[in-house]
């Protein structure tokens, strides 16, 4: 009798995974000089209480020290460093008060604003998450101080992080000051020469996920810079209007590749490495040499041709025109906001964390009045479902918790004297950049530093206890999590699709509404148009990851969830479609007729209807027929995706 190998299930399989990441030698560097020397400079003044504060907040700080440009490292540094110190004041507020057991209803609240914030955006979500933990530690750690004072000492710790990441970058490439944005744009280029070389194959839809993710770290990185600028009141430098004219050209070369990644036939390998030569070019400062011959033997094939022209010539001019290009300076669609904080998945996800946090603290007030912030503050990371699956979640804590506890028991056996907690804390800051690609490394390294500011603050023997309030955290957000509401993927994955079907809607009926043969302007349409395209993207990529972790979660019941991946598969499909079907009407292809570009439309506002509000249709009922569009092929194909969608909402 054959034996069949069972495939092991997602929930078990994830806690294993492992991001490749490059190693940031710079953040490295940065980590290293700060937790460790400002805790020994408190050590050495006799200050410890500052110097344990300014050592979290440096910490704090560098849990969101990532890759970017400088502007962008102000915004995910700067933005979560106030939060920590606005949380800071608030729970220090808590303890000179003795507010006794009404700080388990003032957390509660205070993770019910946490939780529904973190659903507006990842850096919000950052900020909010560690808002909720200084609040704990702020409310919890008997450190000595002013309230006021102790939120400062926090944000001079976020600070000196934020000072170091202006001093220690790698080194700067040709670019002079544009050097941080020139590399966002050229990695726009490479991750298309990567989708290009992927079409045809079995990697091109997720080669076209990560050039979406390339173009919207870029779109970052130069609207924050043309932001500074308005602050300051400082014109646009050429450079700079250069550098967006470049850019712009890379959105239509992106957009023309999209069409050739539809189309699905395996192009030369010198059609890759023309963007190559782009990327080369804005990493050094030379001309970019000789690129790929015209070939036009497909509509597709015909605009990349076309946009790689405009390229060149964007790239052999050393003066922007008179016009800087408008892609950059494009408002992208609203995405999230206040929307998505007051709606279902804010006040789900607010809810769990008001019920865990409250829970938590009411348990470890129980259990030990004097040191019972370990407990609530290992439930605000466990709880935030953008770090993973909660099974996931939960394995990873635990398993880096024990580990941190073993090392810093070890090197406390081992070392001697009152500077080797500084020395450890240093070891963790270093390592802590690295540990972004596994949560259980990560906890470990923040682990052994908060056991460092403990050991400081005057609580040499509370590593043991750790791990037991690790146990109960983790069994308290097991146990709330799978509450039969706030279990239900629906009211956390639906919000997003739908989110995602309406921005497709919009950028769908955008391509297909009937426009003169000669616009007035045809820059403002092109422009429009890719603000559309990439906000359908951008939906979709948080939709995809919502998704993803769904479908990795432990469920209690044998009942098989929705099959969210299939939707946001099928929906990025019908992106692409469109998208090719704006190339070729570009270039000549046959418009469809209102009536037929407002039947797709409708079709997909109508499963976008289905999916917000799944009871609406009754069961059993069939979805009206889609018939073939004749008037452009690639039409034909968003026509069966829109009816896969509208079947699997029909009976879902």
């Amino acid at each position: 009798m054959p034996r069949h190998r069972r495939a092991v299930p997602a929930w078990l399989a994830h806690p294993f995974r492992w991001q490749r990441l490059p190693v940031p030698w710079a953040a490295v560097a940065r980590g290293a000089l700060c937790a460790g020397p400002l805790l020994a400079a408190g050590i050495a003044t006799g200050h410890r209480a500052p110097g344990v504060l300014i050592a979290l907040g440096s910490m704090l700080a560098g849990v969101n020290d990532r890759p970017g440009t400088r502007r962008t490292g102000i915004v995910h540094i700067g933005l979560p460093a106030l939060a920590a110190a606005l949380g800071m004041l608030t729970g220090a507020s808590l303890r000179a008060a003795d507010a006794g057991w009404w700080v388990v209803p003032a957390l509660a609240a205070v993770g019910f604003v946490s939780g529904a914030g973190s659903v507006a955006g990842p850096v919000r979500s950052t900020a909010a998450m560690q808002m909720l933990a200084a609040t704990v530690l702020g409310a919890g750690m008997p450190l000595p101080g002013a309230p006021w004072a102790k939120a400062l000492a926090v944000l001079a710790g976020c600070l000196w992080l934020l000072l170091l990441r202006l001093v220690l970058r790698t080194p700067r490439p040709a670019g002079g000051p544009l050097h941080g944005e020139r590399a966002a744009v050229a990695t726009v280029f490479d991750a298309l020469a990567d989708a290009l070389e992927a079409v045809g194959g079995p990697g091109a839809e997720s080669a076209r996920r990560r050039l979406t993710a390339a173009l919207d770290r870029a779109d970052e990185a130069l609207r924050l810079r043309r932001l500074t600028d308005r602050l300051l009141r400082r014109p646009a430098r050429p450079e700079e209007l250069l550098l967006a004219e470049r850019f712009a050209a890379a959105t239509a070369l992106c957009e023309a590749s999209v069409a050739l990644l539809w189309e699905a036939r395996p192009l030369p390998p010198r059609v890759a490495a023309s963007p190559r030569r782009f990327a080369a070019a804005l990493r050094t400062g030379r001309p970019p040499g000789r690129l790929a011959a015209p070939e036009h033997s497909s509509a597709a094939r015909g605009a990349f041709d076309h946009a790689l022209l405009d390229a060149a010539v964007a790239f052999d001019r050393d003066r922007p025109l008179p016009r800087p290009a408008a892609g950059p300076d494009t408002p992208p669609e609203r995405v999230g906001g206040t929307r998505g904080t007051l709606g279902p998945a804010g006040r789900d996800y607010g809810l769990r964390v008001a019920l865990c946090i409250g829970a938590s603290t009411a348990a470890a007030l129980l259990l030990r009045a004097d040191h019972w912030y370990w407990l609530p503050a290992t439930v605000t990371f466990l709880v935030k479902p953008d770090l993973g699956p909660l099974f996931s979640r939960t394995a990873n804590r635990f398993a880096g918790t024990a580990a941190g506890v073993l090392v810093f028991a070890v090197a406390g056996t081992l070392l001697s004297g009152s500077w080797w907690p500084a020395l450890m804390a240093g070891a963790g800051g270093a390592l802590l950049p690295f540990a972004t690609r596994h949560f259980a490394l990560q906890t470990g390294a923040i682990t052994v530093m908060v056991l460092s500011f403990v050991h400081v603050g005057g609580a040499p023997q509370a590593a043991p206890e750790r791990i037991v309030d690790t146990s109960l955290a983790c069994a308290i957000v097991l146990v709330v999590g799978h509450l039969p509401r706030l279990a239900d993927p629906r009211r956390r994955v639906g919000p997003r699709v739908t989110e995602a079907l309406r921005s497709t809607e919009r950028f769908l009926r955008y391509v297909l509404e009937p426009r003169p043969a000669a616009p007035a302007d045809p820059t403002a349409v092109a422009v429009r148009r890719l603000a559309l395209r990439r906000a359908a993207y951008r939906t979709l990529a948080q939709a995809r990851a919502a998704a993803e972790t769904a479908a990795a979660e432990f469920r209690p019941s044998r009942e098989p969830g929705p099959d969210w991946l299939t939707v946001v598969t099928a929906v990025e499909r019908i992106v692409d479609a469109a998208t090719a079907c704006a190339v070729r009407l570009d270039r000549g292809a046959r418009r469809p007729g209102p009536e037929e570009a407002e039947r797709l439309c409708r079709a997909l506002a109508a499963t976008a209807d289905a999916v917000e509000a799944p009871g609406r249709r009754p069961p059993g009922t069939p979805p009206p027929a889609l018939r073939p569009v004749p008037d452009c092929a690639t039409l034909t194909d968003v026509a069966a995706e829109l009816e896969r969608l509208r079947e699997y909402a029909a009976v879902r």
